[in-house]
């Protein structure tokens, strides 16, 4: 006789989590430990759970396998991403960004401008992940030349690439919100203002008040020790603006982010053998472990050091660990549950859409993958929208701005571990500075709980259905 495996109840359900919660606050905050052993006990208890619940080990294995095959994607744009701070590093491009960018930009203007830039890319390209590992490794650097806190710039980042990301129609995000909830795509974008724009206006005005604190004033004697030797150490050459270009105009023609990222790597690779005249052998090291500069200047050996493949393994590893637990919550019936007892409560159009944003929080941080906390709200709640009487937009704005724009808050979440892998700041020092990505859930809680531009479904005549 085969034995079915039973429903978790909730306090079931909710063992895993607090385990795991448990566990990182144990092994991060009081033994110092990364996430990866406590990730790795929580799909423990996670295993154990669904064991007790009946389900074969096969299955339980099988589930981890398909959670982390949903990640799998994003592991292989992170080692692109790490061939190609490598290649732009050891071929002048990131120097070349870091130069001018310490010629032109000022402390007191520098986050709003890392903002801005950050989302007009993002908006151009609909890639937050790409943004980041280009533009935005360049604009930390330069932080470092101008003495503007690292943090503060990853936060600036950050925003400025989720708002262009979240707005732009070459986004999957984007796309894949409308899809699950069934709305026109523009209709998705436009709707989704009402949240995206006031959120960014006043992340914008947050940034400039930092602004006028931030920065040394005393340190353009040593930006001008680092432009010297920079420009003795490479050459800058105008054509190093093609390899970020050869990644816009890719992206811009809808090729993959991971063709893209790698097509700007592989212009990287020809300028390093070209117009740097590093010999082979050496690019491939440098693509295999980093870039480490010997320049005769401290600091700027320590900015323009790193990238490649090895530098991403520490960040894959986490993916991998966080995905296998998120893997063991879904394959069990547990995430479900704990996503349906959140739905009984939302007895309000209020507390409808606060649930779904809290859903999509939830599943970031539990399945640690955007595009679930994507896809499991918007099939769960669709009928329950519907019910309400709400427009499906509603559902399809909150689910980004629950879910897209809170991913990489998350320090295990696929896209917190692409920003540290990227940027070399970690979500819990950026996280505080993301004002952009922590602005969108509150906004659209309030618009949801004072009622406004909450719009109700269409009514379709019955007889022009027919």
């Amino acid at each position: 006789m085969i034995r079915t495996p039973r429903t978790p109840s909730l306090v079931v359900a909710l063992l895993p989590i607090l385990a795991v919660a448990g566990f990182l606050v144990l092994g991060i905050r009081v033994l110092g430990a990364d996430a990866h052993l406590p990730l790795i006990l929580g799909s423990v208890v996670a295993a154990v759970t669904g064991k007790a619940l009946g389900f074969k080990w096969k299955s339980l294995q099988e589930g981890m396998v398909r959670g982390i095959s949903v990640g799998l994607p994003s592991v292989l744009i992170l080692l692109a991403i790490g061939l190609l701070i490598g290649a732009w590093q050891v071929s002048g491009v990131v120097p070349l960004m870091v130069f001018h960018g310490l010629r032109l930009l000022a402390p007191e203007v520098f986050l709003v401008a890392c903002c801005l830039i950050c989302g007009v890319v993002s908006l151009a390209t609909g890639s937050s992940w790409t943004t980041a590992g280009t533009i935005g490794v360049a604009l930390i650097g330069v932080a470092e030349g101008l003495g503007v806190s690292s943090a503060m710039t990853a936060g600036a980042v950050v925003s400025g690439s989720y708002f262009g990301d979240k707005l732009s129609p070459l986004s999957d995000t984007t796309n894949l919100a409308a899809a699950v909830a069934e709305v026109p795509l523009f209709q998705h974008i436009r709707y989704m203002l009402w949240t995206t724009v006031p959120s960014m206006l006043i992340a914008l005005v947050a940034y400039a008040i930092l602004g006028v604190s931030s920065g040394d004033q005393s340190s353009f004697g040593e930006i001008s020790i680092l432009l010297d030797a920079i420009e003795r150490n490479y050459q800058l050459s105008p054509l190093l603006w093609l390899a970020p270009l050869s990644v816009v105009v890719c992206l811009f023609f809808r090729v993959p982010a991971l063709g893209a990222i790698l097509a700007g790597g592989l212009a990287g690779m020809i300028f390093a053998l070209t117009i740097q005249k590093v010999p082979a052998g050496e690019v491939v090291s440098v693509l295999q472990s980093g870039h480490a500069p010997e320049t005769g200047l401290a600091r700027l050996d320590e900015l323009l050091a790193g990238g490649g493949l090895e530098s991403m393994y520490w960040t894959i590893g986490l993916i991998l660990c966080a995905l296998s637990f998120g893997g063991l919550m879904e394959a069990t019936g547990m995430l479900r549950v704990i996503v349906e007892a959140i739905l009984r409560a939302a007895t309000t159009r209020g507390r409808l859409v606060l649930a779904t944003l809290s859903s999509a929080l939830g599943i970031n941080l539990v399945a640690a993958d955007q595009y679930l906390s994507i896809i499991l709200p918007g099939r769960m709640y669709g009928a329950a929208y519907a019910r309400a009487g709400l427009d499906p937009r509603s559902l399809s704005r909150c689910l980004e701005d629950g879910g897209t724009v809170t991913s990489p808050l998350i320090p295990w979440n696929t896209c917190g571990a692409t920003m540290l892998g990227a940027l070399k700041v970690g979500p819990h020092l950026f996280a505080p500075y993301a004002f952009f990505n922590l602005l969108c859930p509150l906004v659209s809680a309030l618009l949801a709980l004072t009622g406004w531009t909450m719009r109700r479904r269409p009514v379709v005549d019955p007889g022009e259905e027919a």
